[in-house]
């Protein structure tokens, strides 16, 4: 049994090839595939026959090969013959001739598409282990796991950790907790608080905080009450994922953000998910509109709005939730491939519909917070502070309304 592991960077492949070779108790031989590419002819063919033959004195043992992607790629016709040679002793070695009895054969690689498929034949790599990026349930064990080598505060929710770093893997992990370990060293902290580990979270997901950035008080009032609109929204809709935090500290090309966070992992979302999250993404311009007037709307909402397109174009050309197209599917990336002139004309209309009956939405909801609740708005405004705020709506500090803006909301009451 040759078993190729098969997945993205960091999740494990390597660490589980050590694993085996702890729990197995026979020799256990480790290469690259990387050391049997070299400039002279034959020298990676004679590498892997020593390889080999070192194997076969110590049988039964187990040969890893990692990243063997280096010299295991498809044969192609035009390529010079010497490049071939490391990998037809290879195919040779592990199924031709002779045979190695005793002798397990493991390959790890990020790109199984790029093996040559004679080595994935039975008899060579004929048992693929895929090793996925891990899911809720798994990053919590992780967690659990590095939080053991070192001293977390009583008030970090490992839970809540989780189930905010969708898509990282156990490399990233590790990363999050070293960067929370290296923060809380030098601020002074006795053990890692749930702060320290959303700094670590938030850096890695959208880079450093900028402190050095010169914002204008105007620019950080219209950011705050940008991201407040997206919270507020959120919060408001029906179908739309926990608020988690609002901030308007300026990290990488975005000056704020309103992170929401999943129940779990998501492999699809239902219409009602879908029209939420359009929503939630007009809301930054909605609150510019309502707060500052239409003649003062910045440029800040081209992502939102960007984004509220392609999941508008996704339901009309994907999805099957518009009446009008039908329950149909074309690709591209706007989503017109293989259609006609008309159907281009009704997708493009089916997306302004939804995308401005999503604004309208948004508008009402913040409207009549503004209108009702007034006080919600100046707590979700994050003027110069950064605050975690929870779906109650509480808050860690008090923020002065602006006087223009109050006697704005009084008129309109």
């Amino acid at each position: 049994m040759n078993p190729p592991k098969i997945g993205p960077p960091g999740t494990g492949k390597t660490l589980l090839a050590k694993a085996i070779a702890g729990e197995a108790g026979v020799p256990f031989f480790f290469a690259s595939g990387s050391q049997f590419e070299e400039v002279y002819v034959g020298l990676g063919a004679k590498r892997i026959r020593e390889l080999f033959d070192a194997a076969k004195q110590k049988s039964p043992a187990i040969i890893f090969i990692d990243e063997i992607d280096a010299m295991g790629g498809s044969r192609k016709l035009k390529d010079q013959s010497a490049m071939k040679q490391t990998l037809n002793e290879l195919l040779v070695q592990m199924d031709g001739f002779e045979e190695n009895s005793g002798i397990i054969v493991i390959g790890a690689t990020n790109f199984a598409e790029s093996l040559d498929s004679a080595l994935l034949r039975p008899g060579r790599f004929d048992k693929n282990v895929t090793v996925p990026l891990p899911d809720v349930g798994g990053r919590k064990e992780i967690l659990d796991m590095y939080a053991e080598k070192t001293k977390i505060d009583k008030d970090v929710d490992l839970n809540i950790l989780a189930r905010g770093t969708t898509g990282f893997s156990g490399a990233d992990l590790y990363n999050l907790m070293n960067q929370a370990a290296v923060k809380a060293s030098v601020d002074g902290l006795e053990a890692i608080t749930m702060q320290v580990f959303e700094w670590a979270k938030d850096k890695i997901l959208m880079g450093a905080e900028r402190k050095s950035a010169v914002i204008t008080p105007e620019t950080a009032k219209c950011t705050a009450y940008h991201e407040a609109g997206h919270a507020l929204v959120g919060v408001l809709t029906d179908g739309s994922r926990e608020i988690h935090k609002a901030t308007i500290m300026p990290r990488g090309q975005a000056l704020g953000m309103v992170t929401q966070l999943p129940d779990g992992d998501q492999t699809s979302m239902s219409y009602k998910q879908m029209v939420a999250w359009m929503d939630v993404c007009m809301g930054g311009r909605i609150a510019e509109e309502l707060v500052f007037g239409e003649e003062n709307i910045t440029s800040g909402a081209s992502s939102d709005i960007q984004q509220a397109t392609n999941m508008a174009r996704a339901m009309v050309t994907k999805y099957g939730f518009s009446d009008e197209i039908g329950i149909v599917a074309y690709g591209g990336e706007t989503g017109q491939q293989d259609a006609s002139g008309k159907t281009r004309n009704q997708i493009d209309e089916e997306v302004k519909r939804l995308t401005t009956a999503a604004y309208e939405r948004a508008r009402v909801r913040c409207f009549m917070m503004i209108v009702c609740a007034y006080d919600v708005l100046f707590f979700f405004s994050l003027l110069y502070t950064n605050i975690v705020v929870s779906p109650s709506f509480s808050i860690h500090t008090t923020i002065e309304p602006p006087q223009e803006t109050l006697k704005r909301t009084q008129t309109t009451s």
